[in-house]
């Protein structure tokens, strides 16, 4: 390397040994002679002050010792795209004869050779066969002859550009414009200038379903300039961002399925409501971002929530939640399956992990999968009878009885417990084509199946349950009827309610 410097060259990406920095100054730095880098280190352990010498301010850095001067040939400004494709890829002479002793390993005194690898380093010669390319770690900074990129790899579809030196989103999308059918793109870890300003719909990454922006200093007012040319993005990964505050989408995001925000420290759990009307989101990843409360205001008691109305899968991990009303809120959300919540302060108020387990399945009724691992029917009957169990007296202290014309428990009870009213339904069981049987009431768990509902009933009316035809009357569906026409589902899944009434044919 010399003291060369590439034009443009401040706010520039570059290596040193194997430290990132980004250029904050170029010139001199009296009383010494010569050009000098003035740069920002990604780790800020690196430097030595702020960019002042010897009182006077070069530049200016975050961290207050984050900064340094280095003589241009130490800096490596990088390479172009189809240049570091072509040294990962297309492997010259003596790459090959350095691969193939590189193609065996030793386990003990025994040599063991990787059989077809050559023929591997062949097909990677092929580059416009590539489909998958990945250039992480190879120092690619800018774009030459981009249109090179289309003849050279024209079935591309999935790159891995992270950890490079790329320093301008420009530079990204000059090298997905070669790329017709890009599927999946991966820039993380290059700290990058953003659009300031919304950017037109084009056709550029039309066919984009995947974007990791990770580590790349992007913030949620950029990625929304940004959304417009992602029509069709299905998965967005943003985390350690220093995202802090979040804006609605309108108009934009609008096919996202899964957003991971993690390691950025939201300002508060209000944030999510800005999130929270995104159509398709199923999967919202945000651990270790910052939440100490969670809450669904829109919807009360036993009630869902308009907000993430297809959110599956939902992980808060090591986040602040201290307060078990946050896991309260979580069964408003009306498609929620799946949830990781591990090491959060409010898991430190139960001691026994399987206790700790039963009460989270308990508080959440459709929730399938909990810390990854799944919820099978059995569990799921036993954590409510416990729930049940634990807080019985506790229902009875506040007002709560099983007479449901007395059953009046305070609000104090239900903001602590909201599904315990439900775990255990008071039913009204008619014959209408035995108008002489008075009707019985009923106490089940909402979590009880149809074909269970249907053996009770056999016992209690002595009529085989095969034979049984259920529905039910709510006050609320105005003298409608609603079939119980699936054996296999819980009670919950039609929406009964305490005082219903279940009609019994035959």
């Amino acid at each position: 390397m010399t003291d060369w410097v590439p034009s443009e060259a401040l706010g520039r990406r570059v290596l040193c040994g194997t430290e990132y920095a980004t250029v904050r100054y170029v010139g001199s730095v009296p009383p010494t002679a010569g050009i000098w880098l003035g740069v920002e280190w990604d780790d800020p352990q690196r430097g030595k002050h702020d960019g002042t010498y010897e009182g006077t301010q070069y530049f200016k850095c975050r961290h207050p010792r984050g900064g340094s001067f280095i003589r241009p040939n130490k800096a490596n400004f990088g390479v172009d795209f189809l240049t570091a494709v072509k040294n990962r890829y297309g492997l010259n002479d003596e790459q090959d004869t350095q691969h193939k002793t590189e193609n065996t390993l030793v386990f003990g005194k025994k040599t063991v050779e990787f059989v077809g690898m050559d023929s591997i380093a062949e097909q990677q010669r092929q580059l416009n066969q590539l489909v998958d390319i990945s250039v992480c770690e190879c120092a690619v900074s800018h774009v030459v002859q981009k249109e090179e990129i289309s003849r050279t790899c024209a079935n591309i579809r999935h790159i891995n550009l992270s950890k490079n030196l790329i320093s301008s989103w420009e530079t990204v999308t000059a090298i997905a414009s070669e790329v017709q059918n890009l599927e999946t793109l991966n820039v993380s870890g290059n700290k990058m200038k953003f659009p300031s300003t919304s950017t037109s719909v084009s056709s550029v990454f039309s066919k984009l379903r995947v974007l990791a922006l990770n580590q790349t200093a992007i913030t949620w007012t950029e990625v929304l300039l940004c959304a417009p040319g992602w029509p069709r993005l299905e998965e967005l990964y943003l985390t350690s961002n220093n995202i802090m505050v979040l804006e609605r989408p309108d108009n934009v995001l609008q096919t996202l399925k899964l957003l991971d925000l993690s390691d950025n420290q939201l300002l508060d759990g209000n944030q999510l409501h800005l999130i929270a009307h995104l159509p398709r989101l199923e999967q919202l990843i945000l651990r270790n971002s910052g939440i100490a409360s969670i809450d669904f205001p829109d919807a009360g008691f036993g009630c869902k929530t308009k907000m993430f109305p297809s959110l599956k899968h939902l992980a808060i991990n090591d986040n602040k939640i201290s307060q078990w009303s946050s896991i309260n809120e979580l069964d408003k959300l009306p498609s929620l399956r799946s949830l990781q919540c591990h090491n959060n302060p409010f898991m430190d108020t139960e001691k026994n992990p399987e206790t700790l387990r039963q009460l989270i399945i308990a508080k959440i009724s459709q929730l399938e999968v909990l810390n990854k691992s799944e919820i099978p029917p059995a569990e799921r009957k036993g954590a409510e009878l416990d729930y049940r169990k634990i807080f019985g007296n506790d229902w009875l202290a506040a007002g709560g009885n099983w007479n449901p014309e007395k059953n009046n428990p305070s609000e104090e009870f239900l903001a602590a417990h909201p599904r315990y009213p439900l775990l255990c339904l008071t039913l009204t069981i008619k014959c209408p084509e035995k108008p002489e049987q008075k009707p019985v009431q009923k106490k089940l768990p909402e979590s009880m199946t149809i074909q269970r509902v249907k053996g009770l009933l056999y016992r209690l009316l002595k009529i085989p349950g095969s034979e049984l035809k259920l529905s039910y009357e709510s006050s609320k569906l105005e003298g409608k009827e609603v079939e119980l026409d699936n054996d296999l589902k819980p009670l919950q899944f039609y929406s009964i309610e305490n005082g219903d009434c279940v009609l019994v044919r035959w």
